[in-house]
C-alpha cells in the first residue's frame, strides 16, 4: 500500500524526535562516564595510588638490640650473643609435620621442642617466620643450609639472643628474659607490635622486668615486595631501630661472687651498702640459679629441681624474705626509750633469766639470768629481759615509729621483683588486721625483734646504714642510664638526737670488739678495720614449759625447718663507716656463730676490695680463716667492657 506524503513526513519527524533523544541520552551517558574518569584519576589519584601501593608492599618490624647492663666498674652482667636459629614459614615448607620429620633427619631435635614447634606455626599465618629451634651448633645450621633443596621453607637464621655471663651470681638481681607470652600481652593495654614477633623476649624479673621499656628499644623496619598471598618477592629498603638503652648497677661483680660463694649451698641473703650514696654494693640471695637456662627454655626436670627443695632458690630473699629480726631490731627498742626520755644509759634492770606477766613468764635466752643490765650491757649481751622491762615504758606505738624512722615496715623503692615491706606493728595495725586489740604481751615479743614484727634483710642493712651515719640514707641499684648518673635520694638528718644515736653505735662496738660481746669471735684486729654489729637469733617455733624443764633442744638436734634463724648486722669500720651490712642464714642457729662469720668475711671482703688477708682476723683463727678463704669457688668476672653509649 502506497503511503502518502503527509504520512512520510509525519514519519520523519518521529524518527528525528527519537535519534535525538538517544543521542542527548548517549551524550548524558558519555559526560558522566568522562567526568566520573576524571573524579577517579585526577581527584582522587593519590588516594587510589596510596592504596595500591599499601597492597603491594608491606612492613614488617626489626627487633631492636636488647640494652645492656654492667656492673659499677664496667663489668657485663647481661649481654647479647650471636645466636643460630633455624625458621619455618609454613606456606612454603607445607605440612609442619612433614617439614619438622625431614628436618630431624639432619639435626638432632627433642619431642619436646618439635611440639613447641607445631603449635606456634598453627598460630601464625602461614607466611610469618616461626622460629624452631635456636642457639644451634654451627655445624647443625651448616648442615640445614648444604641442605636447602630438599627443606623449602625451612632456612637458617643468625640473630640475638640474652646471656648471662656470670650466671647465678646476678640471677636474683639482673633476672632473666623469656618469650613474650599471653599473660604478657594481657597486662598491657596497649603493647608495643614488636611483642607480636613469635619468640620475642622480654624481661621476666628483676631489672630486666623493671627496666623493660629502657632495655628494649626501638625496632627498626623493612618493607618488602610481596604478592597477592602475602609471600615475600624482595627487600625495599630497611631502617635499623633504636638500641635499649644500656644501664649500669650500683653492684660491684667481684664482691657478688665472693658472696655467693662464701654463702655456698645455705638458705641465706646478704645485703652490703655503701654509706655514702646508699649504692647497693651487694645484695645476694642462696642458694641461686642459672638464669640462661630461662632464656633457653629450662626444661620440665630443671624447673622441679629449683621448685622442689625448701631453700627457694627462685625466691630473692634479699627483698623478698621477711622474717622475724630478733636481737637486731633492741637497737629500735633502746633509741625509742632514749628518745621518749624512759630510760637512761646508766641506769640498771635485773634480769634473774625472765620476767613474769601474770601467769606468762617471758624467757631470756640465759636461762640463769644476766643480773645488772644497763643500756649497753643489754645490747653488748644481748638481754632479752632488759627489753621486755624498756618495752613496756615505752610503749608500741612509739617502738613502731621509730622502726619506721629506721627504714623497717617500709618498701624501698628498687627496680627488683616482688620488694617487700616488712611489719612494723602498732595498735592500729592489729586493729586493722585482725580486728583485735593490742596486748602487752604483744609488746614484750615486739620489743626483742619476735611476734608480730618482721623484716628484710634489705630492710635490716638499712637500718644499719642510717644507725651508722645518722642519715635518712636509701638503697640505690640503678648506678646510670647511658652513662647518665641517677641521683641517689637526698638523706636528709634523722630526727634522733645525735648523742644517742653514739650510745647505741657505742653498744655495738662493744658487742663485737669487748671481752663480753656475743660476736667476739668475729671480730676484726687489722688496725681501722674494726667492726660493729649486733647478733640476732629469732625463733620459728614455740618452745614449751616442758621442753624448758627437761632442757631446751639444740638448734643441731632439731630437724633444718624448725631452727631458729641467724642474723647479724653491721658496720664498718667503726670508727669511720663506710658500709652496711646485714646477714640472715635460714634456720642457720645462733646469729653469732652462722651468721657473723660470714658478715666479716664478706666486710673484709669489701672494704679492701680483694680477699681478705689473714692478718685481719685473731691469730688463733687464721688457720681455719686460710682453708675456708683458700676452698672457696670464686671466678675472674673479666675484663670490664669500655662502657655503654652516653647519651648525657
Amino acid at each position: 500500500m502506497k503511503r502518502s506524503p503527509k504520512d512520510t513526513e509525519e514519519s520523519g519527524r518521529r524518527v528525528g524526535r527519537r535519534a535525538l533523544i538517544l543521542g542527548g541520552a548517549q551524550a548524558i551517558f558519555v559526560t558522566a562516564l568522562a567526568l566520573r574518569m576524571r573524579h577517579l584519576q585526577v581527584t582522587q589519584a593519590d588516594e587510589f595510588r596510596l592504596l595500591a601501593e599499601e597492597n603491594r608492599i608491606n612492613i614488617r618490624l626489626i627487633p631492636p638490640a636488647r640494652g645492656l647492663i654492667y656492673d659499677r666498674v664496667g663489668h657485663v652482667v647481661a649481654g647479647n650473643e650471636q645466636n643460630y636459629r633455624i625458621v619455618v614459614v609454613r606456606e612454603d615448607a607445607g605440612a609442619p609435620e612433614e617439614a619438622l620429620a625431614r628436618l630431624v633427619r639432619l639435626v638432632p631435635l627433642d619431642a619436646e621442642t618439635i611440639e613447641r614447634a607445631i603449635k606456634e606455626i598453627n598460630r601464625h599465618s602461614p607466611f610469618v617466620p616461626v622460629t624452631i629451634a635456636d642457639r644451634m651448633r654451627w655445624e647443625d645450621v651448616a648442615r640445614v643450609a648444604v641442605n636447602a633443596p630438599v627443606l623449602p621453607g625451612i632456612t637458617p637464621e643468625v640473630g640475638l639472643s640474652r646471656h648471662y655471663p656470670l650466671g647465678p651470681d646476678f640471677a636474683h638481681v639482673v633476672g632473666y628474659v623469656g618469650p613474650v607470652s599471653d599473660y604478657d600481652l594481657d597486662r598491657l593495654e596497649d603493647p608495643d607490635p614488636v611483642l607480636q614477633i613469635p619468640r620475642f623476649q622480654i624481661g621476666k624479673t628483676g631489672v630486666e622486668a623493671k627496666h623493660e621499656a629502657q632495655l628494649r628499644g626501638s625496632a627498626g623496619t623493612r618493607r618488602i615486595e610481596v604478592n597477592a598471598a602475602g609471600r615475600v618477592i624482595r627487600e625495599l629498603d630497611r631502617v635499623e631501630g633504636e638500641p635499649g638503652s644500656d644501664l649500669q648497677l650500683t653492684v660491684d661483680a667481684g664482691l657478688q661472687n665472693f658472696i655467693q660463694a662464701r654463702l655456698g649451698e645455705d638458705s641465706a641473703a646478704v645485703v652490703v651498702m655503701d654509706l655514702e650514696h646508699g649504692d647497693l654494693l651487694g645484695i645476694a640471695s642462696s642458694p641461686s640459679f642459672d638464669p640462661n637456662k630461662f632464656v633457653r627454655g629450662i626444661s620440665v626436670a630443671d624447673y622441679r629441681a629449683l621448685t622442689d627443695t625448701p631453700y627457694r632458690p627462685l625466691s630473692n630473699k634479699a627483698v623478698q624474705g621477711a622474717y622475724p629480726p630478733g636481737s637486731t631490731f633492741k637497737m629500735i627498742t633502746a633509741l625509742a626509750a632514749l628518745e621518749a626520755g624512759e630510760v637512761t644509759p646508766d641506769e640498771t634492770v635485773w634480769c634473774p633469766g625472765f620476767l613474769k606477766l601474770g601467769a606468762r613468764r617471758f624467757h631470756c635466752w640465759k636461762r640463769g639470768g644476766h643480773g645488772h643490765m644497763n643500756l649497753l650491757e643489754s645490747l653488748q649481751q644481748s638481754c632479752d629481759v632488759y627489753y621486755y622491762d624498756v618495752g613496756q615504758r615505752v610503749g608500741i606505738d612509739r617502738i613502731a615509729e621509730m622502726a619506721r624512722k629506721l627504714g623497717l615496715g617500709e618498701r624501698h623503692d628498687l627496680p627488683l621483683s616482688a620488694v617487700g615491706t616488712g611489719i612494723a606493728p602498732d595498735k592500729a595495725w592489729k586493729r586493722a588486721r585482725y580486728g583485735e586489740d593490742w596486748r602487752i604481751g604483744d609488746t614484750l615479743n615486739a620489743s626483742i625483734g619476735q611476734g608480730y614484727v618482721l623484716a628484710t634483710p634489705l630492710q635490716l642493712a638499712v637500718m644499719s646504714a642510717r644507725i651508722a651515719t645518722g642519715r635518712r640514707i636509701s638503697p640505690r641499684l640503678v648506678k646510670s642510664i647511658d652513662g647518665i648518673e641517677q641521683p641517689p635520694a637526698p638523706a636528709e638528718p634523722l630526727d634522733i638526737t645525735p648523742a644517742n644515736l653514739a650510745r647505741i653505735r657505742r653498744a655495738m662496738d662493744a658487742v663485737v670488739n669487748s671481752r663480753r660481746g656475743t660476736a667476739r669471735r668475729s671480730r676484726v684486729v687489722a688496725e681501722g678495720m674494726a667492726m660493729a654489729g649486733k647478733t640476732g637469733t629469732s625463733q620459728v617455733r614455740n618452745i614449751t614449759a616442758a621442753e624448758r624443764a627437761a632442757g631446751v633442744f639444740r638448734n643441731e638436734d632439731l630437724p633444718w625447718e624448725r631452727r631458729d634463724h641467724a642474723l647479724f648486722v653491721a658496720y664498718a669500720p667503726a670508727d669511720n663507716p663506710k658500709i652496711a651490712v646485714a646477714v640472715v642464714v635460714e634456720h642457720g642457729g645462733g646469729g653469732s656463730s652462722a651468721a657473723a662469720p660470714v658478715a666479716r668475711d664478706i666486710t673484709l671482703r669489701a672494704l679492701y676490695g680483694e680477699v681478705p688477708p689473714l692478718d685481719a682476723y685473731p691469730d688463733r683463727q687464721r688457720w681455719q680463716i686460710e682453708e675456708r678463704l683458700r676452698d672457696l669457688p670464686l671466678r675472674d668476672p673479666g675484663t670490664p667492657a669500655s662502657g655503654g653509649r652516653s647519651r648525657a
